[in-house]
């Protein structure tokens, strides 16, 4: 019950915040919701489960061009949202099945391949994606600030449905099978575990709403092409956003996800072209000295008061 309440009242409390304010803290909150669905969507294979993936750069450009392609033919912005998040689930069911008998690095080559494969597909087919030139998507016929706050809340809702799943997938069979794998996998498998059909689901997790943040996003900036939606830091955020935060907690990938982006907004507006090395020592340092991320801290904190009282 705490963890439900804790989100009910962060929920109302940021959006209250980011309507209350003008349209660029409106688009830095946007990244944010959209940086929490990313991260809390990794979470489910890598912090769960156990299995790093990089394919989450996979799930969100294949999210962004089925929602562009088939708005494009006519269909409405959010059912292509819909369609989008379950092309995502089935190419995930799919693809897994190809990818989860591996483990370790070997899993993590495996999902960072799944990008390039989609990447060379939408590159080759020019006449229904745009190709190496980028697709355009339809105009929403609003204002610049109502555009702003309908895609704010929109993606605000995303992120709360994946903290809510996150809630109900800790607290369930699954989560329990997930946590099993995690710690060992053969003795889970001893024990009738269905490791191959908890990791699919977990994957499938990690794909479903990244999909639809990939939509939401290609109909946010109503052009995207292939470096942007396929970029390999998509692939990357989402696992500095749960090291940040606290690998395996709720809250902790959205804490991940404030600190990324106010470290972006903060040093990379400044220093561009290092922000990939950036990524990289932040990574180091988080294994390093703090591994169980900026949640713990906290945890810490509120125990060492607590047992002085």
């Amino acid at each position: 019950m705490r963890n439900w309440l804790i989100l009910a009242a962060a929920t109302v409390v940021f959006a209250a915040l980011a309507l209350s304010g003008n349209n660029y803290l409106l688009r830095l909150a946007t990244i944010v919701c959209m940086y929490a669905a990313l991260a809390q969507s990794w979470n489910f294979i890598g912090g769960m489960t156990g299995y790093p993936s990089f394919a989450t750069a996979a799930f969100f450009g294949l999210g962004a061009y089925t929602s562009g392609v088939l708005q494009n033919y006519g269909v409405p912005m959010i059912a292509g949202w819909g369609l989008a998040g379950l092309a995502a689930v089935v190419f995930a069911g799919f693809i897994g099945g190809a990818i989860l008998h591996l483990r370790g690095h070997y899993f993590a080559i495996g999902s960072l391949i799944i990008a390039e494969m989609l990447r060379e597909i939408v590159n080759t087919t020019p006449d229904l994606t745009g190709g190496g030139m980028g697709l355009n998507l339809p105009i929403l016929k609003l204002s610049v600030t109502a555009q702003a706050q309908i895609f704010f809340l929109v993606m605000l809702a995303l992120a709360v449905a994946a903290t809510a799943t996150a809630i109900v997938v800790q607290n369930s069979k699954l989560g329990f099978g997930l946590r099993c794998i995690q710690q060992n996998e053969d003795a889970a498998n001893i024990l009738g575990v269905n490791t191959y059909a908890y990791k699919t689901a977990a994957f499938m997790l990690s794909a479903v709403y990244v999909g639809i943040a990939g939509a939401i996003y290609a109909s946010w900036v109503n052009y995207i092409e292939p470096p942007d939606v396929f970029d390999i830091l998509l692939a990357v955020k989402p696992l500095v956003m749960v090291l940040l935060g606290g690998i395996g907690t709720i809250f902790g990938p959205v804490l991940g996800a404030i600190v990324l982006l106010a470290f972006e907004e903060i040093v990379w507006r400044n220093f561009l072209t290092v922000h990939a090395a950036a990524l990289g020592i932040i990574i180091i340092v988080l294994v390093l000295f703090l591994p169980n991320g900026l949640l713990s801290l906290v945890r810490d904190k509120w125990s060492r008061r607590g047992a002085k009282s």
